[in-house]
């Protein structure tokens, strides 16, 4: 897997892990609410899972906490500029 995706994976797993814990729920609840293991779970909030996390899952994870599934890929400029920092050390 590319750096970049890598990157996009951990990015959507720190917000997820972020927004859970805004909603006051332990990976247990939101695992079971969704139909999945909290191993699962933790691997996706750790950015640690592969093309195998379907897009239904990542939508019924935005789903249960009341949120828009762009707010899990969004980001702001200092973001973004902290993202192609890490791009661009990567490259060289």
């Amino acid at each position: 897997m590319n750096f970049k995706r890598k990157l996009v994976y951990k990015h959507i797993g720190a917000k997820i892990a972020y927004f859970r814990a805004l909603n006051d729920m332990s990976q247990d609840e939101l695992a079971h609410r969704i139909h999945i293991s909290r191993g699962t779970l933790s691997k996706i909030e750790r950015g640690s899972y592969d093309s195998s996390v379907s897009l239904d899952t990542l939508l019924d994870i935005a789903d249960v906490m009341g949120l828009e599934f762009s707010m899990f890929i969004s980001s702001d400029a200092d973001e973004r500029q902290y993202w192609e920092k890490l791009l661009k050390k990567e490259k060289v």
